[in-house]
């Protein structure tokens, strides 16, 4: 019998977790999101270092209206209509600077920890 061996994963600040299942966008627009990714997180500084953002195709968030869609964790904002330059925004407000795009959100989880109100 072969030992399970413990996975690793490099230090990240946040994980962004985009829905590619067919019924959020049909033309495959999530997926060609998601495949650009990399070049925008490089390009962003993103790629690597304290600022790092890991990212995953998720099949389905159950949430299919409005998409392409993106979750931003572990900040719990939920963003709808992610278009190449609503990711753009996204990648230059939140994922650089902390702040939220709010006219993209639709859920915003609520803040553990007495963290309520406080900027991410």
């Amino acid at each position: 019998m072969s030992e399970v061996v413990k996975p690793k994963i490099g230090d990240y600040k946040r994980h962004l977790l985009i829905c590619t299942g067919p019924r959020c966008t049909a033309n495959g627009e999530a997926q060609a999101l998601f495949d650009s990714l990399g070049a925008k997180f490089k390009a962003a500084g993103l790629e690597a270092g304290e600022l790092r953002v890991k990212r995953s195709r998720v099949g389905c968030f159950a949430a299919c209206k409005g998409g392409p869609v993106i979750c931003v964790q572990p900040d719990g904002t939920w963003y709808y209509n992610v278009t190449d330059a609503n990711m753009d925004r996204i990648i230059a407000e939140h994922l650089q600077h902390g702040r939220v795009v709010e006219d993209l959100v639709f859920h915003q989880a609520a803040r553990l920890n007495g963290l309520e109100g406080q900027p991410l």
